[in-house]
């Protein structure tokens, strides 16, 4: 008959077939792996659209959950989770982003975005952007504490939603990763001006922007991915309070007691960025340098060095002045600019057409 049925798995030792273990332990497990036959409620649905299904199980924290193919994030993903965070300051303590299965997130929806490139539709392109940016700084400026549960792959948007979430929990092992340059863009999602107001933040008040951002550039133009999500806190896409978990089945968990510990402890949004101190033109051209001699040592293609300069244009803030202050709209306006700039470019459109076509990157 084999050895799992619904009353249980066959254990030799007692000849005798025994449920599933009650210990505490798996009390922490809200979906477990699930053995033959197996199946657990899936909670009560508060709203869902084509892109999100929003749901609770009855402990006052909604959880969002994405339903596209490998969760990528497409318009009715964006607008789904701007619904589910307005539902949630009405009506819950906070939010969970989290997914049924791996992966967190594959980022954004290349065949969409490329469908209105092709097409010609720049300003319906750039409305995405913008519409990413809007979700974004709604997990970040949310009236309720909104936490991320990765585990697996996140990437791009993916990535960008958990740095913009008030706490990340991350399963040992999640890949995380602001890839957009392997297919010719930079990341606009708020994820460079993230890094942005983090460098700034550790810099402090006239300190040295740039060796903070140094640290981050590379991690971005080189489009590199963690190998764990404790490498993901060395390449500076987690926070060093980010929560790392063993069980990526307990993340939801973790999660949930992480929304009620800062619901409880009296939770407020951050304060909107306003003086963020950036590197300015000379950061911009000591990134130029580096870049030129990985350029002439042939590292890098003539177009990877284009998308570079663009990422370290965004990073420090422009053309302007070494230490000026900016806010976040400022960043974000750069971000969207040099996307679509990048995204109209012939190279970017073969290099997104050959991903979504092999999975792989094209170096032209």
């Amino acid at each position: 008959d084999g050895v799992h049925a619904a009353e249980g798995s066959y254990s030799p030792s007692r000849n005798a077939k025994l449920p599933r273990s009650a210990l505490p332990v798996y009390q922490r497990q809200r979906f477990p792996d699930p053995l033959l036959g197996e199946n657990f409620s899936p909670g009560e649905t508060v709203f869902e659209n084509d892109g999100v299904r929003m749901w609770h199980d009855g402990d006052g924290i909604a959880v969002v959950s994405f339903k596209t193919k490998m969760n990528t994030v497409s318009d009715h993903v964006l607008n789904g989770l701007q619904e589910a965070i307005k539902r949630a300051e009405q009506d819950y303590k906070g939010l969970v982003i989290w997914q049924q299965k791996e992966p967190f997130s594959a980022g954004a929806d290349l065949a969409g975005a490329l469908g209105l490139l092709q097409a010609g539709k720049v300003d319906q392109f750039e409305e995405m952007v913008h519409n990413f940016q809007r979700t974004s700084q709604a997990i970040k400026y949310s009236l309720v504490p909104v936490v991320t549960a990765v585990r697996g792959l996140a990437l791009g948007g993916g990535c960008e939603f958990q740095m913009h979430s008030a706490k990340s929990v991350a399963a040992l092992e999640s890949y995380i990763g602001l890839v957009e340059a392997g297919v010719g863009l930079l990341p606009a999602g708020g994820g460079l001006k993230e890094l942005a107001v983090r460098a700034s933040q550790a810099a402090g008040p006239g300190g040295d922007v740039f060796a903070e951002l140094k640290k981050t550039f590379e991690t971005v133009a080189m489009a590199k991915v963690s190998n764990s999500a404790v490498n993901a806190k060395e390449l500076g896409l987690m926070r060093a309070t980010d929560k790392v978990v063993f069980n990526s089945f307990e993340t939801l968990h973790i999660a949930k007691a992480e929304v009620l510990a800062l619901a409880e402890g009296g939770y407020r949004p951050p304060m909107p960025a306003r003086r963020i101190q950036v590197a300015g033109d000379v950061g911009i051209a000591t990134f130029k340098m580096m870049l030129v001699n990985m350029l002439e040592g042939r590292f890098i293609s003539p177009y990877d060095y284009e998308i570079a300069v663009r990422i370290a244009t965004v990073l420090c803030g422009g053309e302007v002045d070494r230490g000026t202050l900016v806010d976040e709209e400022w960043l974000l306006t750069l971000e969207r600019k040099h996307f679509v700039e990048l995204a109209q470019q012939e190279k970017t459109q073969a290099r997104i057409a050959h991903m979504l076509k092999t999975g792989k990157p094209l170096r032209n």
